[in-house]
């Protein structure tokens, strides 16, 4: 097992775990431990995770992996009206067809670097996106979105003799995925695709992505071909941007261009920044934080405002109210905003940064002064 996987990866992987199932219990208290919220933290996790593997480890910046969540989508509706509700077959058929989407714009988007290739990744997006709702409306139906109905095919449910009764929703081997079931699903996922992460990144091919990040000029003047690696780093993102836009498929069966746009892709690179670029555990807690402000502020209106600010005298409370209605509801993408320009300007690294921070400021404090640890004579 040491050789497999070291104490210390091994220790964050089971911790990590715990974390993850238990979500349930410890979320409880704030608001957040229903089953809606908790399938959209573990989805976008996946999502940051995989966006992360390009970015955390080589340092190529992409505006456009929108384009791959929202296919993973379309591919996973598509395989549950064609061929079964069952979740498996839709979730591999999204992670294929995302993949080699993401080949073909990794192969041309890969010939800049820097800058120019984000602006290539984000004009990829915006063409998928604007394919998906205007010219490609046979196999995306537009702006309505691709749904499921009573008259799907679905040739293999057909084939096993299974009739349905009602609105035609998502299942794993005959279960209906509603509710807990659905996020213990999509949990089982996210911590499946943090181990393949995690070993992504301590594996050789994960050193040769980190020393594209580090220098990659040098490396192709020793005679390294540094693209390939790349490639392959923009295809396993990519995938598991499918994944994620599956399972979101999966959670709530329709898919529309919309999760192709890019402030999809941009949402991605703050969770990214906001937890950690190049750490395992960042990007997740990146995630489930914009994921939570998102449920918590934009449910806040002027009337729960008046009610916490009702201390203060009327018209100062009046003032609150108007002043800090512009950062909830419909604004508090203006709350998420300030507090990115706050992690950026005093965390660069993000919350993990944050987190070592604190570690590294207990362990000093902790550990005896260099005259305590002196030997005293004896009397």
């Amino acid at each position: 097992m040491a050789n497999f996987m070291s104490r210390n990866d091994l220790f964050l992987f089971l911790g990590f775990t715990i974390v993850v199932l238990a979500m349930p219990i410890w979320l409880a208290p704030f608001g957040a431990g229903y089953p809606d919220l908790l399938q959209r933290f573990m989805i976008y996790g996946i999502f940051a995770v995989g966006f992360n593997i390009l970015f955390g480890l080589t340092g190529y910046l992409s505006f456009g992996h929108a384009a791959f969540f929202g296919v993973g989508s379309y591919a996973a509706v598509w395989s549950f009206k064609l061929l079964t509700l069952d979740a498996i077959p839709a979730m591999i058929f999204a992670v294929v067809i995302s993949g080699l989407f993401a080949l073909i714009i990794g192969f041309l988007s890969l010939r800049r670097s820097g800058i120019y290739f984000s602006i290539l990744t984000l004009a990829f997006a915006q063409m998928s996106y604007n394919l998906a709702y205007s010219v490609l409306t046979p196999i995306t139906n537009g702006e309505t979105g691709l749904q499921l109905t009573l008259s799907d095919a679905r040739v293999l449910d057909a084939a096993m003799g299974q009739t349905l009764v009602g609105q035609p929703v998502p299942t794993l081997l005959g279960q209906q995925l509603s509710g807990y079931a659905g996020f213990y699903l999509c949990a089982g996922f996210l911590i499946l695709s943090f181990f393949i992460a995690q070993r992504v990144s301590g594996s050789p091919f994960g050193m040769m992505l980190k020393s594209i990040k580090s220098n990659q000029t040098r490396m192709q003047f020793t005679g390294f071909n540094t693209r390939p690696y790349a490639l392959s780093a923009f295809v396993i993102s990519g995938m598991y941007a499918g994944l994620a836009g599956a399972l979101l498929a999966v959670t709530d069966p329709l898919a529309g261009a919309e999760r192709m746009q890019w402030t999809a892709s941009g949402e991605v690179v703050l969770m990214t920044i906001l937890g950690g670029v190049g750490t395992l555990v960042g990007p997740v807690i990146g995630a489930w934080l914009i994921k939570y402000f998102e449920n918590i502020l934009s449910a806040l209106n002027d009337q729960i405002l008046a009610n916490f600010w009702s201390f203060l005298p009327e018209g100062a409370a009046d003032l609150m109210v108007q002043v800090t209605g512009k950062f909830v509801g419909d604004g508090w993408f203006l709350t998420l905003g300030l507090v990115f320009v706050l992690v950026v300007v005093f965390l660069p690294g993000g919350v993990m940064e944050g987190v070592r921070r604190i570690a590294a400021t207990l362990k000093r404090s902790g550990t005896p002064d260099s005259k305590s640890r002196q030997t005293q004579p004896a009397e």
